[in-house]
């Protein structure tokens, strides 16, 4: 039978668990699956050591296979070696398309330049404190914490708007009691006066007046009061939408320089792929600077800065002037030009 064949890029995945917390397994594996499938997941490091015991259960739950390499001398990682070695086997096995190398460390930035010198495609995941050597070696490279950090705020949101929901939607029901209980009471008012009014007032007897003036000097029953429900903000509508909303994103973990010096290096890359895709008028396809940017910056990527789609991000600096086109098929394709100053 003939071996069937996928279009999907083949990917070995290789975790440096020296430098690199289990917190981040998620987000590893589903960067990895947006570019293709992973058919090598390995992680490296000393398990007799008590400090990896966190990457336990992780490992079991995704299928990763731990590869010991003991600390053969103090302060030393060993694992470097190890991953190269595996590395290059795998490379010379023929059985994958690309790598995915997970480590904050320099010492692989030799492993990820021979890697694309064979042709692969090598996806390199760190923290912000990966040398820019190891970052430049890779045709992408993602930023772990600042991924992480994202997702947080997303949970922190959505999470924050289900409350707001569950709270709204228990503010209505308690209203409706309210307005039930009333309801009732007003009925039962209306029954007495009617069934009183219904006597004679020749044969009404003294007590009997003094029961009808008994009853219309009675103040009106007050309906009674819901009780509180888990998650009840015990106000109103209006005061529920005065909760503030999360904004997007910051890009908090980096400094106000660090993202003043990233912005403007994104910016000069923008401008360059402008400058030689555009036409004569100076418009270039959107689409055109999202697979063109990540060429010359490895380790761009819009969610590190906020945002999930590229055009509200390069809305967001103020300096592209945009249009959007019907192409021929009819769907609508957006352009964008250096704006005049």
């Amino acid at each position: 039978m003939p071996a069937q064949t996928s279009s999907e890029a083949r990917f070995a995945i290789l975790i440096d668990a020296d430098n690199i917390s289990d917190k981040y397994i998620k987000i590893i594996l589903d960067e990895v699956s947006n570019a293709g499938v992973a058919t090598y997941k390995r992680i490296y490091g000393d398990w007799t050591s008590q400090r990896l015991a966190s990457w336990k259960n992780v490992l079991l739950q995704n299928s990763i296979i731990p590869m010991q390499q003991y600390s053969y001398t103090y302060g030393k990682s060993s694992t470097d070696s190890a991953m190269i070695i595996d590395a290059m086997d795998i490379l010379y096995s023929g059985n994958v398309d690309g790598f995915a190398i997970v480590s904050s460390d320099s010492d692989f930035t030799r492993l990820a330049a021979r890697l694309r010198e064979s042709g692969m495609q090598v996806i390199g995941m760190g923290e912000q404190k990966t040398p820019e050597p190891f970052i430049s070696a890779c045709n992408q490279f993602k930023y772990l914490d600042l991924l992480y950090a994202a997702q947080r705020a997303e949970a922190k949101q959505e999470e924050a708007e289900v409350e707001t929901d569950d709270a709204v939607d228990a503010s209505g029901k308690r209203k409706g009691r309210k307005a039930s209980a009333k309801k009732d009471a007003k009925s039962a008012k209306d029954a007495a006066s009617s069934a009183f009014a219904k006597k004679s007032k020749d044969k009404q007897t003294s007590a009997e007046k003094g029961a009808a003036g008994a009853l219309s000097a009675a103040p009106d029953k007050p309906a009674p009061r819901a009780k509180r429900t888990p998650g009840d903000l015990g106000g109103d509508v209006a005061a529920l939408e005065s909760v503030p909303e999360l904004g997007d994103v910051e890009f908090s973990e980096l400094s106000r320089a660090a993202r003043r010096r990233h912005m403007k290096r994104i910016r000069s890359a923008v401008d360059a792929i402008i400058d030689q895709f555009s036409d004569e008028e100076g418009w270039v396809f959107l689409g055109t600077i999202g697979s063109e940017l990540p060429k010359r910056l490895p380790d761009f990527d819009v969610r590190n800065y906020g945002y999930r789609k590229l055009s509200p991000f390069l809305k967001s600096m103020g300096v592209y002037e945009f249009d959007e086109r019907a192409n021929a098929s009819g769907a609508k394709a957006i352009y964008l030009r250096i704006a005049e100053s």
